[in-house]
């Protein structure tokens, strides 16, 4: 199928490892320009060449924080007029909510929230202008299905969504669509880190939990990242304009719920 999408420009924040990389490398496939955005710039060099020697299409990278204006600055400097946005931040430890202080609220509203949604401030005209824009929020199934260990990220992470619902309602008449992915377990670094921080409270040992988490799954499995990167890609591209300010649940199955 083609996406009707090369000679465009993306910029995807998270996008050296995991969900993100694979967001990034399914849009390079299909042609795109992307400058990928993270905080390492070694992790940043070796994903751009691998994506790159995989598609054929130059991808560019940036050290850049979503979380600071100065990051933000740096994003756009090196991709200063995106078509696509694909915000992508990562999520906070497992904990309890007696334990946190307001400067960790902060900290997850600004990595969760407010950091995609200056980028969205930032971006969406120029994208309304240009009548073509697609900005695609990784958020997670916790936004449907909270899980007690995670405030932090269901708080923050519902004030996006609650956010692009209106937003998304505004730009779609101007062929911008802005949506949310929704992913359940997925096979990444993230995962890992997020049973590492549940070893303490659960007794259970990292291969314990690790086998637990997919299997319960009702797929029997974890998802895997390029699953999520073939749905970004399709709701990025140009076939995918009558869907806007709509949550997609990509989990196996996991949400209970009918609707």
């Amino acid at each position: 199928m083609d996406l009707g999408i090369a000679g465009r420009k993306a910029l995807v924040f998270g996008g050296s490892k995991g969900m993100g990389r694979a967001c990034a490398r399914e849009l390079s496939a299909e042609g795109v320009e992307v400058v990928i955005a993270a905080r390492t710039p070694a992790t940043l060099e070796q994903a751009a060449a691998e994506i790159q020697a995989e598609t054929g299409t130059p991808v560019r990278w940036v050290s850049a924080d979503i979380t600071t204006d100065a990051g933000r600055d740096a994003a756009l400097a090196a991709c200063p007029a995106p078509d696509i946005l694909i915000n992508n931040a990562d999520g906070m430890p497992p904990g309890d909510f007696r334990e946190w202080t307001p400067a960790d609220w902060h900290r997850a509203v600004d990595s969760m929230m407010v950091g995609p949604i200056e980028m969205m401030r930032r971006t969406v005209d120029g994208m309304i202008e240009r009548r073509f824009g697609r900005i695609v929020n990784i958020v997670s199934r916790s936004v449907k299905t909270p899980q007690l260990e995670l405030g932090l990220s269901n708080g923050a992470r519902s004030g996006l969504v609650g956010f692009v619902a209106g937003l998304a309602r505004q730009t779609v008449r101007h062929n911008v669509t802005i949506n949310n992915l929704l992913p359940g377990v997925f096979a990444t670094d993230a995962q890992r880190h997020h049973i590492l921080g549940m070893l303490d409270t659960t007794g259970k040992t990292f291969d314990q939990l690790w086998h637990e988490r997919g299997t319960q799954n009702p797929a029997g499995r974890y998802g895997e990242a390029h699953e999520l990167g073939a749905l970004c890609g399709f709701i990025c591209s140009a076939r995918a304009g009558y869907i806007t300010g709509q949550n997609l649940l990509i989990d196996g199955g996991a949400y209970p719920g009918t609707f």
